[in-house]
């Protein structure tokens, strides 16, 4: 059923900003399609500099930020970031009364947020991008004090929110495990693409370079997310390999993309590596549309064992055959859709990125493969329903929601 008075949603997110966040714009636009009034708090980052705009029926409310470095740094940025959203949720809620309130991690701090509106009968969604306590473990080889805190402060965030949403069954599993949520209160919706924006893509080969073959990236550049293992890998191709044939184009930004293009001149591979930075998700799409391999070199850690990666999804839903380095959730997601490398391996990696580009049938296979489970279930028409569909039971839960306007 649609709510029949448009109740209003508040989300906020820090780590990235909207619409460039991609899980958080395909939530927001499934959530005003399904009805709902959609407001978002975000930084500024990423060319989305405007502090508030109306955009595709959301409302985007954005406060400063910078890429942080170091401990100290995180807890100046996220301690500053969690002020300026607390200031703009209550600016938020006297325009519209919102009566969910959903956030996105990392940081696990907006619960603090979400508390004082629950007082008001708000209810609290936290929808689980990451793993912070693996991801701090993975950023910093170590666990300690903070990683302490970091687990509290994941408990206390499961234990104010009224659901959870999980990325994946390994999310799931630590809702319930570690979060101690019942496992009514968890819903799994996955990052997927949009089988009609897929098929709808146009294909433009110039963006090969006049090269036989692309070799696609597409993801953050972060110390934990493997492209400076992707760049050795390149290396190992281009140099030892003596083979020229491929494109490497590498779609994103962070902040490690400076370093990677220095190591990408200093191993004397940048005429074959193209660094596109941060691009609006339908030019993404045109080089999706048009590579012939697709990589997703996320190094074996805590965190990225457990958690499923955008990119994977979104090459599947394009027929692409992918190389990653083996990993739990990489596997189960992926399955015969993919070539897997020894993890943190840059020479087998490379290996298997050749064995793609040396067979057609091979690239079409895996290709097949993973289009398959795209269409079977992992497509965002289906992800969506399942998450209107979770909005629509706790809105029908919420007496003050279900009054006659």
């Amino acid at each position: 059923m649609t709510p029949n008075y448009s109740p209003a949603i508040c989300i906020i997110v820090e780590n990235e900003p909207v619409p460039a966040d991609r899980r958080v714009w395909l939530e927001a636009s499934a959530l005003v399609g399904a009805g709902y009034r959609v407001s978002i708090i975000c930084p500024k980052e990423g060319g989305c500099d405007s502090s508030a705009e109306l955009l595709e029926g959301i409302e985007i409310y954005r406060y400063p930020a910078w890429n942080a470095q170091g401990i100290a740094g995180y807890i100046f940025e996220y301690s500053f970031a969690l002020v300026m959203q607390f200031y703009l949720a209550w600016k938020v809620y006297a325009r519209n009364r919102f009566r969910i309130l959903l956030a996105c991690n990392p940081p696990d701090t907006i619960f603090l947020i979400a508390l004082a509106f629950k007082a008001m009968g708000v209810r609290f969604v936290f929808d689980h991008h990451d793993l912070c306590p693996e991801l701090f473990e993975s950023k910093f080889k170590r666990r300690g004090l903070i990683y302490g805190m970091l687990c509290l402060l994941e408990r206390l965030t499961f234990r104010a929110a009224d659901m959870s949403i999980a990325t994946n069954e390994s999310y799931l599993d630590i809702a319930v495990a570690r979060g101690k949520m019942t496992p009514e209160r968890v819903v799994v919706v996955q990052t997927c693409a949009a089988l009609s924006e897929v098929d709808g893509t146009q294909k433009i080969i110039e963006l090969k370079r006049d090269k036989p073959y692309m070799v696609l990236y597409v993801g953050r550049m972060e110390s934990q997310d493997g492209v400076a293992l992707l760049i050795e890998s390149i290396e190992y191709i281009v140099k030892q390999k003596r083979r020229e044939d491929a494109r490497y184009v590498l779609i994103g930004s962070g902040s490690e993309l400076a370093k990677l293009k220095t190591l990408a001149s200093r191993m004397g591979v940048d005429n074959f590596v193209e660094f596109t930075g941060l691009l609006p998700h339908k030019e993404v799409c045109l080089y999706l549309s048009v590579a012939d391999v697709c990589v997703a070199p996320d190094p074996l850690s805590p965190l990225n064992d457990k958690s499923t990666m955008i990119k994977t999804l979104e090459y599947m839903a394009f027929s692409k055959p992918i190389v990653l380095f083996d990993l739990k959730e990489g596997r189960r997601t992926v399955g015969e859709g993919a070539l897997y490398a020894r993890p943190d391996d840059p020479i087998d990696f490379a290996k298997q990125i050749e064995k793609l580009l040396d067979s057609e049938s091979l690239r079409r296979k895996l290709g097949e493969f993973g289009r398959k489970r795209t269409e079977e279930g992992l497509n965002w028409e289906a992800q969506s329903a399942k998450l209107v569909h979770a909005f629509e039971t706790l809105i029908a839960e919420d007496p003050e929601s279900n009054r006659d306007k």
